[in-house]
């Protein structure tokens, strides 16, 4: 890859595709030895669009290390784009098969690495697809382990059996998986964990901590980066 283009196709063939399906693309940027890291098809979570304020900052952060960040809507959120009308997320199958749809248009045009994640729910999604998908590495970014208030109902079975390299980045104090709850859990030994200093389900920390949430997204890019290279 180079000069922001994925290797394979013609860039304007990518940036027509990008544009007729809605999706957000931000092109990884020389770091000066014209090396890229690959690309992340990164999903948002259930409350927030796209371009969330997370999610705009992850990506951009992650495209100036060299990272390529492709994202999109489920289903639900693209309809409450336009019309403006809050509606819960789609059902699972239907939540999956757009994972499945938009990885099945993206993986034929990157011949370098394709890594699948995501914010909360999308990065849940992820999970569930990434070995069926064979998908080079996964990434998420506050993983919703269990419900809210419902510690003792965790959503973890598939994560045990897990063989896709992933990284799970998560703060301390996340109300949808803190620390001392998730290291009770039998993970697969394909799963790396970078846990933030009381970091929230945003990664945002508390004031206490001496770090800032810029400190905490920033440690997040660097990690990622350093894991799909």
């Amino acid at each position: 890859m180079s000069n922001g283009q994925l290797a394979g196709i013609d860039g304007d063939q990518w940036a027509r595709l990008v544009e007729s399906r809605g999706w957000l693309w931000n092109a990884p940027q020389n770091q000066g030895d014209g090396q890229h890291s690959g690309c992340l098809i990164l999903a948002h979570g259930a409350g927030a669009p796209m371009d969330s304020g997370f999610m705009q900052e992850m990506a951009q952060r992650l495209a100036e290390q060299g990272l390529g960040v492709l994202r999109f809507e489920f289903p639900y959120m693209a309809q409450r784009r336009m019309d403006g009308g809050k509606r819960p997320p789609n059902p699972q199958a239907k939540l999956l098969d757009c994972w499945r749809e938009v990885y099945a248009q993206v993986r034929p045009l990157v011949t370098g690495p394709l890594a699948i994640g995501g914010k909360s729910m999308g990065g849940r999604m992820a999970s569930i697809l990434a070995d069926e998908l064979e998908a080079d590495a996964l990434v998420c970014l506050g993983y919703p382990f269990y419900a809210a208030g419902k510690p003792e109902k965790p959503r973890v079975a598939h994560l045990a059996e897990l063989k896709t390299p992933t990284l799970i980045i998560q703060g301390e104090r996340d109300a949808l998986g803190n620390r001392q709850t998730v290291e009770g859990y039998e993970l697969s030994s394909a799963i790396e964990l970078c846990w933030l200093q009381a970091g929230d389900h945003d990664l945002k920390p508390l004031k206490a901590s001496g770090f800032s949430h810029a400190d905490h997204l920033a440690t997040a890019a660097d990690r990622i980066v350093a894991f799909l290279k």
